[in-house]
């Protein structure tokens, strides 16, 4: 197979995730970047991509233009494909506008401000076929991998409680008022929507709870605090849960924990063991028994699922991390994408799609709405 062609809407000069989806894409040498709308000037757009040593003529100014373009030139040219790795509020219409002109999508999450959106970008999925993933990229991690699937193995028997944390301290100050644009748009309620640290952190702890428990959150009660002075959004977020089968549990969420980096960890309890994965510590997935010892995988080590194996590029004892758990995402991404393109039966890689993208917006705008009515429990 030929390499997949990729646009690129954002990740522009000064990007940090636009960056690392242009890694993490290139990593299984499946992907290759030809064309990009990378800021939302075209004198910017056309530097970014000057320096990402691309031809003038595929550095676009927009991405309408990108987009018609594109699908102008002949198939053997144009982009498969397009990857959006705008803020928050320039997600959809991009989507929108690919998927209704026969492009095939890879979205930075949240995927849209709102739930009427999100279903919009479903609706099109479905009436075209086309493919869509989310970027959540803890999920890639084969330790996760080696998590979700003990669960669905029933080794840890039936799920009776769940804890999951993500706490940094990056916005412990005012950091949107020192020319920082990470923080700036994210404080921003027309940029990032209705939650802050919501939207930014608190979808990849909900992604990351669904994937592994294969359950939804039924119920939630949010206590959010906006520490930062003059701030509209969340930063720091307490959350009580109960999933579907009835196991109940807690959500910690802070962006400024102070001394914190980027602590995610999550603990998945059942009547006979449990899961505890640290984001900061990848490689290691500790289980407790209540009739044998603690033991922790690793990847490529013994007693590992296909699934984590799949997952793992390298030998054993080398670290594997974000960038690895990221390009995970890619390529089951593109995997779905050559076996479309070639009209070939497989069964369903594993990444997220649509359907997870409405279940984060729909977090948010719960968690939101249960703060608001003084904690009260809401429906997801």
């Amino acid at each position: 197979m030929r390499k997949l062609r990729m646009g690129m809407i954002g990740g522009g000069m000064g990007s940090f995730i636009g960056d690392v989806h242009r890694k993490a894409a290139a990593i299984d040498g499946m992907i290759e970047l030809v064309c990009g709308a990378f800021s939302s000037t075209a004198e910017k757009s056309l530097a970014s991509g000057k320096a990402l040593l691309l031809p003038e003529d595929r550095c676009y100014g927009s991405f309408e233009e990108m987009i018609l373009r594109e699908k102008a030139l002949p198939e053997t040219l144009r982009m498969d494909f397009v990857a959006i790795v705008t803020p928050n509020h320039m997600h959809f219409a991009p989507a929108k506008m690919a998927l209704e002109n026969g492009f095939h999508v890879v979205c930075d999450k949240p995927m849209t401000l709102t739930i009427e959106e999100a279903k919009i970008l479903e609706q099109l999925v479905q009436s075209t076929g086309l493919l869509f993933a989310l970027t959540h990229n803890y999920p890639g991690s084969p330790m996760v991998k080696q998590a979700k699937a003990m669960v669905e193995n029933r080794d840890i028997g039936t799920i009776r409680k769940v804890q999951v944390q993500y706490l940094q301290g990056w916005m412990a100050t005012a950091v949107e008022d020192a020319d920082n644009k990470q923080a700036a748009w994210r404080v921003d309620p027309s940029k990032s929507g209705v939650g802050g640290a919501l939207g930014d952190i608190g979808t990849h702890a909900h992604n990351l709870l669904e994937y592994i428990t294969g359950m939804q959150v039924k119920e939630l009660s949010a206590d959010l605090g906006r520490v930062g002075k003059g701030r509209i959004l969340d930063d720091d977020a307490n959350i009580l849960i109960r999933m579907e089968n009835g196991a109940k549990g807690t959500m910690s969420l802070s962006q400024i924990a102070v001394g914190e980096e980027n602590n995610f960890a999550i603990r998945i309890y059942g009547e006979k063991g449990s899961l505890e994965w640290h984001q900061e510590n990848p490689n290691e997935l500790i289980t407790r028994w209540l009739d044998q010892p603690k033991k922790i995988f690793t990847p490529n080590g013994h007693g590992l699922y296909p699934q984590a194996l799949a997952a793992s590029r390298i030998p054993s004892g080398h670290p594997e991390g974000y960038l690895e758990a990221f390009a995970n995402v890619y390529k089951n991404f593109a995997i779905h994408l050559n076996a479309f393109l070639t009209k070939t039966t497989i069964k369903t890689p594993d990444y997220p799609t649509v359907s997870d993208g409405i279940r984060g917006v729909q977090f948010i705008h719960a968690a939101v709405e249960s703060d608001q009515q003084n904690a009260a429990w809401i429906n997801m």
